[in-house]
């Protein structure tokens, strides 16, 4: 496989060709490797894990020009793309010419061809996370669960280009995002690792699939049609509820800061974040406190007032039926 990159002019920046990874993807332990590239056009870490047919990687990365991304694959994948932060745009063989990502979107993708071109543009923090399933593995985990798995299982068993959606890209939702955590935070060994990376990698999956089909059965859009204006309202109140996770602001303090009405706020929260305004503070409160119970050893009494709780008590009530264990459980 290879990889070239080129600037807008079609001038080469880079050109490598990379060892096949087709021996790492089916291995029977985990391969776990960290690469970093620090070029005059960009920089960027990958942190990548290779297993028993699947593929997880964790990328951060930054562009200092608009670059161009050519790469060849020796063997088609069913690929999913989370786009936690970043704007690019990729082309696939028989799905897209132009088939775009931008901050908190996902999509799962399967193209027979054996190549894609992706373009980035000048950014700085790109981050997302990327799985990959061997068509073969895709199959295994999709036998006998559900429609929507059977109906991209059909695709990729006929060998024929499908997407996950063909018209928008789903947004990331909290759960997905908290996945994606407890994949970079794991601290696991070994065989267990590897269990628990791929018990992640199927419920990231199965998050995808539950998503769609709730929309399908519902026939609710995924995304309201909301303009591009409220849409930038909306992040710059997420923005604002991040801000204030101590003393959060009441709806009708949200709402004047952010130049919504209230309607529009809650509306348009629940359509582009996937819960309620109050839903995404309590998930960022205690995501907050699980990763300050896992890295450090500061008091509970203090984490539970950093993550915003008038008590102890209410902290603990709120972590163990978020997390289904005890604060003191998860620090062991």
């Amino acid at each position: 496989m290879g990889v070239v990159i080129t600037d807008d002019a079609n001038q080469v920046l880079l050109s490598e060709e990379f060892p096949s990874d087709y021996h790492k993807i089916r291995s029977r332990g985990m391969i776990e490797e960290t690469q970093e590239l620090h070029k005059d056009f960009g920089s960027a870490t990958v942190h990548e894990y290779n297993f028993e047919g699947t593929s997880i990687a964790c990328c951060k990365a930054e562009v200092y020009e608009n670059i161009h991304v050519f790469a060849e694959y020796l063997e088609p994948r069913v690929m999913m793309l989370f786009m936690e932060q970043g704007d690019i745009t990729t082309s696939l063989g028989g799905i897209s010419d132009k088939f775009r990502f931008s901050t908190q979107e996902h999509n799962l993708m399967f193209s027979p061809a054996q190549s894609e071109n992706v373009a980035v543009k000048k950014q700085r923090d790109i981050l997302f996370f990327g799985m990959s399933f061997t068509t073969s593995r895709f199959l295994e985990l999709a036998e006998n669960n559900g429609r929507v798995l059977d109906g991209l299982a059909n695709n990729v068993a006929g060998n024929k280009s499908v997407t996950l959606t063909e018209k928008y890209n789903p947004r990331i939702t909290p759960r997905m995002r908290m996945v994606m955590e407890e994949v970079r935070q794991c601290k696991f060994q070994g065989g267990l690792k590897k269990l628990f990376l791929q018990s992640k990698a199927i419920e990231l999956l199965a998050l995808q699939c539950e998503q769609i089909e709730t929309v399908q059965a519902t026939g609710t859009p995924l995304r309201n049609k909301i303009t591009p204006q409220d849409v930038e309202k909306l992040h710059y109140a997420r923005d604002l509820v991040l801000q204030h996770i101590q003393r959060p602001l009441s709806l009708e303090e949200l709402s004047r800061k952010a130049g919504l009405n209230e309607f529009k706020l809650k509306s348009g929260f629940k359509a582009i974040f996937d819960t309620t305004v109050f839903g995404y503070l309590n998930d960022h409160r205690l995501e907050l406190a699980r990763k300050l119970i896992v890295d450090g050893d500061l008091p509970m009494s203090l984490i539970a007032e950093q993550a915003g709780y008038s008590s102890p008590q209410h902290f603990c009530t709120a972590f163990r039926k978020k997390f289904g264990v005890s604060p003191g459980k998860v620090r062991g």
